[in-house]
């Protein structure tokens, strides 16, 4: 199976066990992001409102709108569609503060983002996901057909986001220590948690969905590359210095695809080609991230010895 509209007809399906446990999975990514929320880490906000607020529109209302646009002019199959339009809603990832750190960028920009898109998610995801995939009539009609009761996902997906991260964000302010020390074994924890769903829901249609990546591999780098230069082209557009553009580029290019993964499995039908989406996408921005960072941190050094050598040829 090659061609990437059968996977629309492909449900990643799993066992009484692991759906139940798709809930708590959610709530344990929002968890440990949230035990990392600081009032401190909203300080771009305070420096440079408008700034700010214009990247942080870029993130939760720009990249969404790019990526339907996208989908319009390339007319994937509906649950390709999806996927795109999933991962594109999803918050940042914590994983952007890390290449933006290696890349030189302004990290205090990038971690204010991932803060701020990590806070609204708990309604601004699901509602998002909803919204823009009603504007693409193949994605409207693919979610008719899965009978997703639109109040119902909003309000169930938004309590469990909630929940965990006001939980969160009270230890980190209230329990600051404690906090720490929880940290790092709650992130490893919901992510070994979330690679056993990943494994045992994609073992029986592995063989499927390999075939279908290899057509679906050109949607993702298409797609990642168009968030990476929207992501550079608002840092020019609202006037960031050269460290804020990085920032702006793997900020817009880095989502949180293992949440997306799990809203997928546990409310929207488990469609085979946006799961390929998602699980795709999760490989490849860890990718692009590195090779960014490491393309940044290569031009620095060129323009530092290209400063150096003219003094040193005056000596």
């Amino acid at each position: 199976m090659t061609d990437p509209a059968s996977l629309d007809g492909v449900r990643i399906s799993l066992g009484p066990g692991f759906q139940s446990v798709l809930p708590v999975i959610m709530a344990l990514i929002m968890y440990s992001v949230a035990l990392s929320l600081r009032v401190a880490d909203f300080i771009a906000l305070k420096n440079r409102p408008w700034q700010f607020l214009g990247a942080a529109a870029t993130q939760i209302l720009v990249l969404p709108l790019a990526t339907l646009l996208l989908v319009m002019v390339v007319n994937p199959p509906p649950s390709i569609a999806l996927g795109m339009i999933v991962v594109a809603c999803c918050p940042g990832g914590s994983m952007s503060n890390l290449f933006t750190h290696m890349a030189r960028g302004d990290t205090a920009l990038s971690v204010s983002l991932t803060a701020t898109s990590s806070l609204l998610a708990a309604l601004a995801t699901p509602v998002s996901i909803l919204f823009w995939s009603g504007l693409y009539a193949p994605t409207d009609a693919l979610l008719d057909t899965l009978e997703v009761d639109a109040l119902p996902f909003i309000v169930q997906t938004t309590i469990i986001l909630a929940v965990p991260l006001a939980a969160g964000m009270a230890i980190a302010h209230f329990r600051q220590e404690f906090a720490r020390r929880l940290r790092r074994p709650m992130s490893w924890l919901a992510m070994a948690l979330l690679v056993l769903i990943i494994v045992s829901s994609l073992a029986g249609n592995a063989d499927i969905l390999a075939l279908g990546a290899l057509t679906v591999m050109p949607m993702v780098i298409l797609h990642n590359a168009m968030a990476l230069a929207l992501g550079y082209a608002m840092g020019w557009l609202l006037r960031f210095d050269a460290r804020g553009r990085r920032a702006m580029t793997i900020e817009i290019g880095i989502q949180n695809a293992g949440l997306g993964l799990v809203i997928l499995l546990g409310a929207l039908g488990g469609l085979g080609g946006a799961a390929a989406i998602i699980a795709l996408w999760g490989v490849w921005h860890l990718l692009t991230g590195l090779t960014l960072a490491s393309a940044f941190r290569l031009n620095d050094h060129w323009q530092k010895k290209k400063t150096i050598r003219p003094a040193s040829g005056g000596i």
